[in-house]
C-alpha cells in the first residue's frame, strides 16, 4: 500500500480545551477515505490541521512521505492539498468563471504586473492554457449555463459545486471536502456524490472526506475513520465500521 497522507499521533490544544487527542491514521493513495463522528467531535479541526490553518501541537502529518507540520496552508497547496470548506467561501461578486480563475494562480508562472498589463507572450499563452482547464472542470461539473453567472445569485447547491470545482482549479493529488452535502437537498446531494466518484474514478484522485450523511458515507468510502470527543474511536472499511460496537454506541446508533 502507497500511503498519501500519514497523520501521525496528533494532538491540538485550543488554550485549556483539547480539540484533537493523539489521532492516527494512514490514508491510501488513490481511496475514498472518510471521517465521521458526532457534532463537535473534532472532524473540522483535523481537517484543518492537514490544511495547514491549525498547527498540531504534538505529532506529524506525512504527505507523500514529506512532514509539512510546519508547512503553511498556501504552500501545502502547492504540494498538492486543496480543500472545499464547510461554510463556503467563495468571491460572491465574481462569475462562476472568475472564481474557478482566481484558484489558478499558484499556477502561474509567467504572471506579472507588466505581462499582465501587456497580455503578450508567455502570458497570453499562460492565460489561454489555465483558461481551458478552467472550462474542462465547468464542462466536468456540468456548470456551462452558470459559467458567466454571478455567485452571489446562484443556489446553496450550486454554489457548493462552484467551491468543488475550485478546489479541482488548484490540480491537487489530494482533495479534502468538508461536509460537501451539508444543506442539500436530496436530488442535489445524488449529483454531488456523482461528481465525487467520477473525481476518483477518471483522475484516481485522494480524496479525504468529512461528512455526516452515514448512508453515503458508507457508499463510497473505501476506509472510515471515527472520531468523538477528539479522540479516534474507530477504523477500517464500512462493513468493520457497522459492526463496531464503541462506534454503534457514541455515533451510530443515533442515525437509527
Amino acid at each position: 500500500m502507497v500511503v498519501k497522507l500519514h497523520v501521525q499521533d496528533i494532538s491540538l490544544r485550543f488554550g485549556g480545551i483539547k480539540a484533537l487527542r493523539n489521532i492516527d491514521f494512514e490514508v491510501p493513495e488513490g481511496s475514498i477515505f472518510a471521517v465521521i463522528g458526532p457534532n463537535g467531535a473534532g472532524k473540522t479541526s483535523l481537517i484543518n490541521s492537514i490544511n495547514g490553518f491549525y498547527h498540531p501541537q504534538e505529532g506529524r502529518i506525512l504527505f507523500e512521505g514529506r512532514d509539512i507540520s510546519n508547512v503553511p496552508a498556501y504552500k501545502r497547496a502547492q504540494l498538492g492539498i486543496s480543500r472545499t470548506f464547510q461554510n463556503i467561501a467563495l468571491y460572491t461578486n465574481a462569475t462562476v468563471l472568475d472564481n474557478l480563475m482566481a484558484a489558478r494562480h499558484i499556477h502561474m508562472k509567467h504572471t506579472n504586473l507588466l505581462t499582465a498589463a501587456l497580455f503578450w507572450g508567455p502570458t497570453q499563452r499562460e492565460e489561454i492554457e489555465h483558461r481551458r482547464r478552467v472550462e474542462d472542470i465547468i464542462e466536468f461539473l456540468e456548470m456551462e449555463s452558470i459559467r458567466k453567472t454571478r455567485v452571489g445569485a446562484l443556489s446553496y447547491g450550486l454554489r457548493k459545486r462552484v467551491e468543488l470545482g475550485r478546489a479541482l482549479a488548484l490540480e491537487p493529488s489530494l482533495l479534502l471536502l468538508d461536509e460537501p452535502m451539508a444543506g442539500m437537498n436530496v436530488e442535489e446531494k445524488e449529483d454531488m456524490a456523482r461528481f465525487i466518484l467520477d473525481i476518483h474514478e477518471r483522475q484516481g484522485m485522494t480524496i479525504f472526506l468529512v461528512e455526516h450523511d452515514i448512508g453515503l458515507v458508507m457508499d463510497i468510502s473505501h476506509r472510515i475513520v471515527v472520531l468523538d470527543f477528539g479522540e479516534k474511536i474507530g477504523e477500517g472499511t464500512p462493513d468493520e465500521i457497522r459492526q463496531d460496537e464503541r462506534v454503534i454506541k457514541a455515533y451510530l446508533g443515533q442515525e437509527g
